[in-house]
């Protein structure tokens, strides 16, 4: 985990997708050191201390401690390989079939986690949060257990700040940089909307899952040319688009990852077998209403 937001002369937040590889006249925002933009090929994309790393975020870098938003780029809450590999193995066994699983092959972090729940006299099922990490839970059924975390995550981060603010302890910039930070993610998923585009060309038809806070007729130009490069044919067609459903984006590449079809060095692409499940899928979430919490964040722009 890495430092993905600065703070620019005017005050205002910026992220690491707005900013070219070297040194910016950016700040860090729990020293105020100078920041140099890291774009390799092999780490994540991240800001890092032109000088000497301050130790916030050395510290925080090493304990993965940045605040991030819940199950939005990391679906295997919190499971170790071993044993995320095993309830996979459970799924394919029992709950894709949806046979109840017998108590002594539960483990008790699964159960203490919410992953399984009980069904039966000593027999369990997957809850809707253990159906994420393998995949299974439908979109609709995400956004319903995601949005609660991602506003509760907020609440947390503000009343921890109010805290530090009224009395008057020395974390309190540093309670500040993790608050602005969070909600500049927030905000970033609730402007963006996510887009489902039809590729077709004369030997076959794929399709693109995307978010844009652009014109839907913009970014499909973009994509048309992109496509064309590897088929002069091809022809984009919006399937759907869902307004501030940025948050989705990620958990679908998850979901469908079996499915996905590079094209080059585009990675965004899908074949899929039937693409009207897949339509289903997607058009059984509900239109996003906005919060007065959310239309705060949005509203917000922080400042530091």
């Amino acid at each position: 985990m890495w430092l993905r937001y600065g703070v620019t002369a005017s005050g205002e937040l910026a992220s690491i997708d707005e900013y070219v590889r070297g040194k910016t006249n950016l700040t860090c925002l729990y020293c105020g050191g100078g920041l140099t933009a890291k774009k390799g090929n092999v780490k994540q994309h991240h800001f890092a201390h032109t000088g000497e790393t301050c130790k916030l975020v050395a510290r925080r870098i090493k304990t993965k401690a940045f605040p991030t938003l819940p199950l939005y780029d990391n679906f295997n809450i919190q499971l170790k390989g071993e044993e995320l590999e095993q309830l996979k193995v459970l799924w394919r066994e029992y709950g894709a079939a949806s046979i109840p699983i017998p108590k002594d092959l539960i483990s008790f972090r699964w159960e203490l986690k919410g992953l399984l729940e009980a069904s039966g006299a000593n027999t369990y099922q997957f809850a809707d949060l253990g159906k994420i990490p393998v995949g299974a839970l439908p979109l609709a059924s995400f956004n319903r257990v995601q949005e609660p975390l991602l506003l509760a995550k907020l609440t947390e981060l503000e009343r921890s700040t109010a805290v530090a603010e009224t009395a008057g302890l020395s974390c309190l910039q540093e309670r500040l940089a993790d608050l602005k930070i969070y909600r500049a993610q927030l905000r970033r998923i609730l402007l963006n909307s996510l887009y489902f585009l039809e590729v077709k060309t004369a030997s076959q038809t794929f399709y693109k899952i995307g978010i844009t806070t652009r014109s839907i007729a913009e970014r499909i130009a973009e994509v048309q040319r992109d496509v064309r490069e590897h088929y002069s044919d091809a022809v984009v067609n919006l399937l759907g688009l869902w307004e501030s459903r940025g948050n989705v984006e990620l958990y679908f590449k998850h979901r469908y990852r079996v499915f996905n079809y590079r094209i080059g060095t585009l990675t965004e692409y899908f074949a899929f077998p039937d693409v009207k499940l897949i339509l289903k899928d997607l058009y059984a979430m509900e239109s996003k209403i906005l919060s007065e919490v959310e239309l705060e964040a949005i509203g917000s722009g922080d400042t530091y």
